[in-house]
């Protein structure tokens, strides 16, 4: 018994100097487009590099998708001239990283529409960021040896409690994406081919009213077809009317 706790003490003594020593580096994907100054125009054939020697140029539209790690860096080239770096895990919206550069467009260039799937990207980005998504807050757990009789520790659960600036990363991280994913999953249901289709607005009044009373990812998610789109209707009625959305949104939940 005695022996055992000599091993134990040992072991964890190990684990505070090993919390030095940085896990492999995670492998996650930055996407978005790049625009001119205008913000008008996809900018096709800019470079975009990070610090860890990966890069990618942008496509016809502007996009652009490269892989990166948590301690790396981006930024962008265009016509030699680069911009400053982003380090990546300061990029709020990693699966929307938009940019615009410092160039001016004088013609006007196709405009193509590109139909996206919100179930498909979301299981994509699900895949793309899994190690953020179940990320859990390290806990000491015990094991049991795969030979042998007994149970352990787990060593790594017990290296990672004391990493302590990834954890907070981590978390951080993993709560953007989850806004992220919510926000995506609004804009999904709430579409301005929906809401113009029910309300007959259009240009700038149809742009305040999506801003106005775009509803919360609770309601959007838990209401049925009918109730989605009774609430467009019924806020319809208090826009025309200059009435604001909280009192309706209440009464939308009870």
């Amino acid at each position: 018994m005695h022996r055992t706790v000599v091993i134990i003490a040992f072991l964890f003594i190990c684990c505070l100097f090993l919390t030095a020593v940085s896990a492999s580096a995670q492998t996650y994907k930055i996407k978005g487009s790049v625009y001119d100054s205008s913000r008008n125009y996809p900018l096709q054939a800019v470079s975009v590099l990070s610090t860890s020697g990966g890069g990618t140029i942008t496509n016809t539209d502007g996009f652009y998708e490269i892989d990166v790690t948590e301690k790396d860096s981006i930024w962008f080239s265009y016509l030699g001239k680069p911009t400053v770096k982003f380090p990546v895990l300061k990029i709020v919206t990693p699966l929307e990283f938009d940019i615009s550069l410092h160039v001016n467009v004088p013609t006007l260039k196709e405009v193509k529409i590109r139909p996206r799937n919100y179930r498909y990207d979301s299981i994509q980005n699900r895949n793309d960021y899994a190690k953020v998504f179940n990320f859990q807050k390290p806990t000491i757990k015990t094991v049991t040896p795969q030979y042998g009789v007994g149970m352990g520790f787990d060593l790594n659960e017990i290296i990672n409690m004391f990493r302590f600036r990834r954890n907070r990363t981590m978390a951080s991280f993993q709560q953007r994406l989850l806004l992220d994913e919510q926000e995506k999953y609004i804009d999904f249901r709430f579409n301005k081919a929906l809401v113009r289709r029910l309300t007959r607005l259009d240009g700038n009044e149809l742009d305040s009213f999506m801003r106005v009373f775009r509803p919360t990812y609770t309601f959007t998610k838990f209401a049925g077809e009918y109730d989605f789109q009774y609430y467009i209707k019924e806020a319809l009625y208090r826009f025309k009317r200059g009435l604001r959305p909280d009192a309706f949104l209440k009464e939308a939940f009870e």
